[in-house]
């Protein structure tokens, strides 16, 4: 079920005008609510019977479905990309500390589920889309690289190729370089949602760095970054350390930056540059 609120609109930049967004509520049977979806096609979509590959692309905390579209410091970023690599850049909006995962406690927190087995089969339906895995990917900033990272690492059978851009790699709010102020409220979020998890190796599963020997397995192709004054930094070196570990393939960059529109609108072409090479079309 979905309706349409806003049928296109014309982006910043004249070079990428006929680039389309759509803005849709998809709802959530497991949740019992609906969720607004932005969706760019690029210009080759309207008009062709052609199918395209698609990149999830997820929000931060406290963050919207239109953050990545009204955001970013270069105007028209989305659509630039989603016409230079012929892709569907499918922006879903999720609650504001939800990390994307299956509360345990709470019904209304089941955002794996949401994205997993509702929102892609949704777009799958509706939109000319290459609907296997070998043609999907998924990356995203801050809580949504840590969605787009469980998520893969979870259902391996969705996505060829992941990423995180300056991602929460540890829900332990101890390796958050933050006030304690932050610290504490985040923690007593994730109790609520989760309950009490062990946050000591072996790490919990609701967190990526728990995740690393089902990656290992997974073999999915991974890029993760973080800016070197990034109050998420520890969290991205253990995470490299870990998968170093395991001996798990991946790309791993530090540049510098902080956790701020400007360095994720210098990520996302890198992502997409990473991304494009193991998409099949």
């Amino acid at each position: 079920m979905r309706k349409f609120i806003l049928l296109f609109f014309l982006t910043p930049s004249l070079l990428f005008a006929q680039a389309k967004v759509d803005t849709i509520q998809v709802y959530s049977p497991s949740m019992k609510k609906s969720l607004k979806v932005a969706i760019t096609t690029p210009s080759s979509y309207q008009g062709s019977e052609h199918r395209f590959p698609t990149l999830y692309l997820l929000h931060g905390g406290s963050g919207s479905f239109s953050d990545w579209l009204t955001k970013v410091t270069e105007p028209g970023l989305v659509s630039r990309i989603a016409e230079e690599y012929n892709i569907i850049i499918i922006n879903p909006g999720v609650g504001p500390s939800s990390y994307y995962f299956d509360s345990p406690l709470i019904d209304s927190v089941q955002y794996e589920t949401y994205i997993t087995s509702e929102l892609i089969s949704e777009i799958d339906s509706n939109y000319r889309t290459l609907a296997q895995k070998e043609s999907r990917a998924i990356t995203g900033l801050s809580m949504g690289g840590h969605g787009a990272i469980t998520l893969s690492a979870r259902h391996p059978e969705l996505f060829a190729v992941a990423g995180s851009m300056s991602g929460v790699m540890n829900i332990d709010t101890r390796m958050w370089e933050v006030g304690d102020e932050l610290k504490n409220m985040r923690a007593k979020t994730f109790k609520m949602t989760l309950g009490e998890i062990d946050y000591e190796y072996p790490y919990s599963s609701f967190t990526a760095v728990g995740l690393v020997d089902q990656i290992k397995a997974n073999g999915i192709p991974l890029i993760i970054d973080c800016g070197t004054e990034d109050f998420l930094i520890s969290t991205n070196r253990q995470m490299h350390q870990l998968l170093l570990a395991d001996k798990t393939p991946h790309e791993y960059t530090e540049r510098p930056g902080a956790h701020t529109w400007q360095y994720w609108t210098e990520a996302l072409p890198v992502h997409m540059q990473f991304i494009n090479k193991h998409l099949k079309r």
